[in-house]
């Protein structure tokens, strides 16, 4: 598996990064402002995910999608390490990333990867999304927001 930053040319894999936020606007609004990254094998793209810079110092992972035939092969966990290798690299102090309340297997994830928990934001689902999004039998409402030092 090979990990890359996309091209200035090259398109951004949308129909994947869809899987992860399914606001065709909200994703083309920040892999304008964002770095796109993928993982490929064989020039076959099996994952992807956007870094932003949000504060001084601070960068969001702000997608993070494996397509459906190759979930639970661990590609998650390698991109996720993959992103904090590339933002401390960067010089970056602070990695953050959100989820939804009810994105159970990311919220293990993203622990296991080093990510603790720093808040909630309440009802942001329910505020920038005008469908319902259900995962694992419950409704996303609420952002979970996780952060690490890359110190």
């Amino acid at each position: 598996m090979k990990f890359r930053q996309l091209g200035a040319n090259e398109s951004p894999p949308i129909e994947l990064l869809l899987l992860a936020d399914p606001s065709r606007k909200l994703v083309e609004e920040y892999i304008d402002r964002g770095q796109c990254f993928v993982a490929e094998e064989n020039g076959v793209v099996h994952g992807v995910y956007v870094l932003l810079p949000t504060r001084p110092e601070t960068i969001e992972l702000v997608n993070i999608a494996v397509s459906e035939k190759e979930q639970g092969k661990g590609i998650g966990k390698k991109l996720v390490n993959h992103a904090i290798a590339h933002a401390r690299e960067q010089g970056f102090k602070t990695i953050e990333i959100g989820t939804a309340n009810s994105s159970i297997s990311q919220l293990a994830l993203y622990q296991k990867c080093g990510f603790r928990i720093t808040g909630i934001d309440r009802d942001f689902f329910l505020r920038h999304y005008s469908e319902e999004i259900y995962e694992n039998g419950i409704q996303a409402i609420d952002m979970i927001r996780l952060s690490q030092d890359l110190d």
